[in-house]
């Protein structure tokens, strides 16, 4: 089959179902074309060896990769951010349907939602039917994360979604709480399908300690409570510093570790600093090829969300990283993320927003014997080969593409 990504970010961004999952589905037989933006995520600046321009043809490891204007932005602005989501949604419905190839079915990732009108333009113009894959639900982020407040606005986006979720052919969601939450929104259950997430298999797996490199960065000596990825307004750290408080007047060995960026970083860094806090590092966003490397250094790998009913049916994609290095985890999260670390015996759970539930959990981790944290995560790691892995994801995507191109097909004739 010839399959389209309708997608606004691409590597060299860090993108898990972009570049990788396209050749995993290659390895499949099948022949990938990507129609996508200029990178520029998640600094809001564009990559070096990039400029805006009408059109950008490129071939990435034998996919053929159509690049599109946009606005490139990513920080506190929701002005700016709608910008840089409309801009792209608008270059690549007008110059999409003339410079892709026909293809028997079109792969559309959400987050933004905005990626469903050039699919839908795609659909009518150059009758692609298109599969949606929504890893982020719209418009509960949008209030949630604080960025979209106006009712009438919410309203409008939720108009918006259930008008793409009627042309899509299939929708796949990331948890099944989505797939429940879609369903009472009208969404028929036989239209929509759970397919967990995954990690890039070529960059996260298990490695050992690294003594000299954790002896630079000021991880020696230390038991390492990393948090990896992106620090904005839905992650809610400031908890997470106010357990680090806590936890250092009990076990001065403990260090949370903030590795990445995003648009609440340096408040965080300020926070930190005016709390005085002592058992906290804050490190850059690391090299692609380095995610592995800095992970395998973590005692433990933590995720945090925000209290927030919309993040009870959602899994982090970072679960699926942690449990592909083999590492324990602390999962600051109610509902289905802390659910699926509960059945892979990976790690423990903790209310998220609570400063002294974690602390409590941070001191129960750290007097468990060496062994029992190894054993999570050998658990993490078995459960994440035989349900999680993106070799086992691709196969479940591909039978979906297949019974929508062999519809389309009689349909046609």
């Amino acid at each position: 089959m010839r399959i389209l990504f309708i997608i606004q970010g691409w590597q060299p961004e860090s993108v898990m179902k972009g570049l990788p999952f396209a050749k995993e589905l290659q390895k499949l037989g099948h022949t990938i074309e990507a129609l996508t933006g200029y990178p520029h995520y998640p600094q809001g600046k564009l990559y070096p060896g990039y400029r805006i321009r009408l059109l950008q043809r490129e071939m990435m490891d034998g996919v053929s990769v159509v690049r599109v204007p946009l606005y490139p932005s990513h920080n506190r602005s929701a002005i700016r951010r709608t910008a840089t989501y409309l801009s792209y949604a608008f270059s690549a419905s007008l110059i999409g349907p003339w410079t892709v190839k026909k293809a028997d079915v079109a792969y559309v990732y959400h987050p933004p939602a905005t990626v469903g009108l050039p699919a839908c333009v795609l659909r009518l113009l150059r009758g692609i039917p298109f599969v949606y894959d929504i890893q982020d639900l719209w418009p509960d982020t949008l209030a949630a994360t604080g960025m979209f407040n106006s009712g009438f606005g919410l309203k409008l986006v939720d108009k918006y979604c259930k008008m793409i979720y009627r042309r899509a052919s299939k929708i796949t969601v990331l948890s099944p709480g989505f797939k429940e939450r879609l369903c009472h929104r009208g969404v028929p259950p036989g239209k929509i399908e759970v397919i967990y997430n995954w990690s890039d298999d070529t960059v996260v797996y298990p490695m050992e300690r690294d003594k000299d490199i954790a002896a630079q960065l000021g991880l020696a000596g230390r038991f390492n409570i990393i948090f990896a990825g992106n620090m904005g307004k839905a992650q809610r750290l400031e908890a997470v510093l106010r357990a680090a408080k806590i936890v250092a007047g009990r076990h001065p060995k403990v260090q949370f570790v903030f590795v990445g960026g995003g648009i609440e970083a340096d408040s965080l860094k300020s926070k930190a600093k005016e709390m005085g806090l002592a058992n906290t590092l804050f490190l850059p966003w690391r090299p692609r090829a380095e995610v592995t490397q800095l992970l395998s250094l973590a005692d433990v790998l933590l995720v945090h969300l925000k209290d927030d009913p919309l993040f009870r049916i959602t899994i982090p994609s970072k679960i699926q990283a942690y449990m592909a290095v083999a590492r324990p985890i602390l999962v600051g999260v109610e509902g289905n993320a802390a659910e699926l670390v509960t059945k892979a015996q990976a790690g423990i759970t903790c209310r998220p927003e609570d400063p002294d539930g974690i602390a409590e959990a941070v001191c129960q981790l750290i007097s468990m014997p060496t062994e029992k944290l190894r054993e999570f995560g050998k658990n993490g790691r078995k459960f994440y080969e035989q349900e999680l892995s993106m070799a086992i994801g691709a196969r479940k995507f591909d039978k979906i593409f297949a019974a929508i191109a062999n519809k389309s097909a009689q349909a046609a004739k």
